[in-house]
């Protein structure tokens, strides 16, 4: 398929910059893959919308403080995006200007007594391995780090105090992702309550969300891309909940295209769905048949995304146009911040 096959008109008003009042404010947009329907509901009325039986999977992970501004030794800023630990004092990261931060040179961060960062190497496609001189990392992160909201949203590079609650599941507990899993934004303690009192049972896996998942695709053909991998893990007792659901033709729904990607990734012998510890290397495009998920929620994506592959690769390019089409008329909020869709 090509890349521009994924494109789509967005008036830049409906970009969602910040949250709705409460987490369950936003709106929900069902869409029917059998029928090719589209229903216009708000998200605390999920709980209706769902199946005694059904089996809900939710990704726990945390965003960490990953956003740091540094200097360089003229004084001109440097950003820098963490990523992957590699020990205590070295982390993969994505900087900007990359001018700025070539081999060798140095950062700091802060004022007096400032942290001080180098620059130790770069990987081939582009991230920074950086190390720290005068202490470990994640310290740094809890010291200087911001959340790194993304930058559609204009406030991005200074998050505000309700950015630090709600750029959050409210089940968020491992840290390790630089992006929520915003799919999760949505849910309330009482929506929760609601959900397993319908009989919905509620299940938690970890895939930590890296740059793979909004790195932009350059190729023109979607299937030339390379989606970086993620780290995952998925307990023994959650795969054990998915396959008893699926033997007993009970829905699997995922929270998120990081869930689905999770889910999807640890499909072994048998369509079993398998404990791991370890990364999911799966990337999803039109074409390929979903083996763990039957039903999605999930954001609005921006165009030409991986993201947005995936969901057409789930519902067909056509219905997911004519959703995002009706969402835009509608005047549904988009990305991060934005409405949600279940896809049934």
């Amino acid at each position: 398929m090509e890349l521009s096959d994924l494109d789509y008109e967005l008036p830049p008003k409906l970009i969602a910059q910040t949250p709705a009042p409460s987490r369950d404010a936003s709106r929900l947009l069902v869409i029917d893959r059998a029928r090719g329907g589209l229903e216009d509901h708000g998200f605390a009325e999920l709980p209706d919308l769902l199946r005694p039986g059904d089996c809900l999977v939710v990704n726990n992970s945390r965003v960490i403080p990953a956003r740091v501004l540094a200097r360089d030794a003229a004084g001109r800023q440097v950003e820098l995006l963490f990523f992957e630990a590699i020990d205590p004092r070295r982390w993969r990261a994505l900087t900007r200007p990359g001018r700025r931060s070539r081999g060798g040179v140095e950062l700091a961060v802060g004022d007096a007594p400032e942290a001080r960062l180098r620059i130790v190497g770069a990987d081939a496609d582009g991230p920074r391995v950086v190390e720290r001189l005068d202490g470990a990392i994640d310290e740094l992160l809890r010291e200087h780090g911001v959340p790194p909201l993304p930058p559609y949203i204009e406030r991005f590079a200074a998050p505000t105090a309700e950015d630090l609650e709600r750029y959050q599941t409210i089940y968020a507990r491992p840290p390790g992702s630089i992006a929520a899993p915003t799919a999760g934004l949505h849910f309330t303690p009482k929506v929760l309550d609601a959900v397993q009192r319908r009989g919905v049972e509620f299940h938690e896996l970890t895939l930590h969300v890296g740059p793979g998942s909004f790195r932009p695709i350059k190729a023109a053909r979607i299937e030339d891309h390379t989606l970086l991998p993620e780290r995952i893990e998925i307990p023994a007792g959650v795969a054990d909940a998915v396959n008893r659901a699926r033997d007993e033709r009970r829905r699997v729904i995922a929270v998120g295209t990081t869930t689905a990607r999770a889910l999807e990734s640890a499909v072994g012998m048998g369509g079993r769905v398998r404990a791991l510890d370890g990364e999911a290397q799966i990337y999803i495009t039109p074409g390929y048949a979903f083996r763990v998920v039957d039903a999605l929620l999930t954001n609005f994506h921006l165009p030409r995304s991986s993201l947005l592959v995936m969901v057409a690769a789930f519902a067909g390019r056509e219905l997911i146009l004519k959703s995002y089409g009706h969402a835009v008329r509608a005047g549904y909020r988009f990305y991060s911040y934005g409405d949600a869709t279940l896809i049934l």
